[in-house]
């Protein structure tokens, strides 16, 4: 679920994979691998993540 909305959010904001990642301070890879729900970020990556993106970290988690 993560991933799933951690993608819609990135897109909604026409950013690409690469410039988010940037923008967090995480490799291109482990950015990846965020959106393929095969890691998780941790507690500040996911706040910046929250922040860039414009919703809150309850979203991105699936908590609404």
């Amino acid at each position: 679920m993560f991933g799933k909305r951690l993608r819609a959010a990135r897109l909604a904001h026409g950013m690409t994979q690469e410039k988010t990642a940037e923008a967090v301070g995480v490799a291109l890879r482990t950015y990846q691998g965020y959106e393929q729900d095969e890691r998780r970020p941790s507690y500040e990556t996911l706040v910046a993540l929250a922040d860039l993106l414009d919703v809150s970290t309850d979203h991105l988690l699936g908590r609404e």
